[in-house]
């Protein structure tokens, strides 16, 4: 029982990001309907844009074979699982970062189990220059490994001194 009571916040905390990328997709569909199409300029830099993602993170090694992208897909699973226990084993604020990698990866794991591709919708752009289009749980992740990085710089410099 101390295991749950433990890791408790960090569960509720990624419960709470897969509830938040759900909501960002579940609205960005909702826009779709009738049409299927969303595109929106909400700045000058920053659109809307509604793509079904078959691949990795960004699109990449999109596939069209059904096995291929069901491999793909246990992948991430089995890698989200040794995540999950490095959440575990881990302290302090390397659970933050890890819970925020876990939260995104089961939201896209959801999209990929459920419509069998991820809803991305948010194109990031200058001028003619798109950054790849990405989504909410696309954005914990990159977060959360960013975290982790900084943490272990930071934790490297500490043992210097």
């Amino acid at each position: 029982m101390a295991f749950v009571n433990k890791d408790l916040f960090n569960y509720i905390f990624i419960c709470f990001l897969f509830l938040l990328d759900r909501f960002s997709k579940l609205a960005i569909l909702s826009l779709s309907e009738p049409s299927g199409d969303v595109d929106i300029a909400i700045t000058s830099f920053l659109n809307f844009n509604l793509i079904w993602n078959n691949g990795i993170a960004f699109g990449l090694m999109s596939f069209d074979e059904n096995a291929y992208y069901n491999f793909l897909t246990l992948i991430i699973i089995f890698i989200t699982l040794i995540v999950f226990f490095f959440m575990i084993k881990s302290k302090n604020f390397e659970k933050i970062g890890f819970s925020l990698i876990i939260g995104g990866s089961l939201g896209n794991i959801f999209d990929r189990l459920y419509y069998s591709s991820v809803v991305d919708f948010i194109d990031f752009h200058i001028n003619n220059f798109h950054w790849f289009i990405f989504n909410v749980a696309d954005i914990f992740i990159t977060i959360g490994v960013i975290l982790l990085i900084a943490f272990e710089i930071f934790k490297k410099d500490e043992k210097k001194y």
